[in-house]
C-alpha cells in the first residue's frame, strides 16, 4: 500500500532555468516519508523524547528520469517495502501527472541517542507491518 503525498514546486525549489534543482528531490522525499511515518500513528518527536530513538537516512539510491518545473503540481509516493531489526526500507517517487520523474531506493535506521543502530520498538514494527502486505 502506497502514500501519496502532494508538493507544488515554488520559485525557491528550482534554478535559473525553472527547473527543480536537483537536492531539492531529496527534501521532497524526506516530506513523503515524514506524512507516511505520521500517517502510521508514529510521533516522532515523542519516540525521541520518550525512548530517545531517531530516524536517519542511511543510504539512497536516486534515479533523476525527467524535470520537474516551477509550479508543477507533483505527487510523492512512498512504499515501505521491508523492514528488518533497525531497518525500514522504501521506495519513493516524484510523479507529475502520473509520470515518474524521480525514484529513489531508501534505507532508514533507528538510533539512539549515542547514534548506534537500534532495532525497532514492538509497536513500531506493528504500526509498520500492515504496509509490508
Amino acid at each position: 500500500m502506497a502514500h501519496e503525498f502532494p508538493i507544488r514546486v515554488y520559485y525557491e525549489d528550482t534554478d535559473l532555468a525553472g527547473i527543480v534543482f536537483y537536492a531539492n528531490y531529496l527534501k521532497f522525499i524526506e516530506r513523503g516519508r515524514s506524512e507516511l511515518i505520521r500517517a502510521l500513528g508514529i510521533d516522532q518527536a515523542a519516540l525521541k523524547a520518550d525512548q530517545g530513538l531517531v530516524f536517519a537516512v542511511r543510504r539512497v539510491e536516486a534515479d533523476y528520469l525527467r524535470s520537474a518545473k516551477y509550479d508543477d503540481e507533483l505527487i510523492v509516493t512512498t512504499e515501505i517495502t521491508a523492514e528488518t531489526g533497525a531497518r525500514i526500507m522504501m521506495d519513493q517517487t516524484v510523479e507529475r501527472d502520473g509520470e515518474v520523474l524521480f525514484a529513489a531506493h531508501v534505507v532508514i535506521v533507528c538510533m539512539n541517542e549515542a547514534g548506534a543502530p537500534q532495532r525497532l520498538p514492538a509497536d513500531i514494527r506493528r504500526k509498520l507491518s500492515p504496509k509490508l502486505h
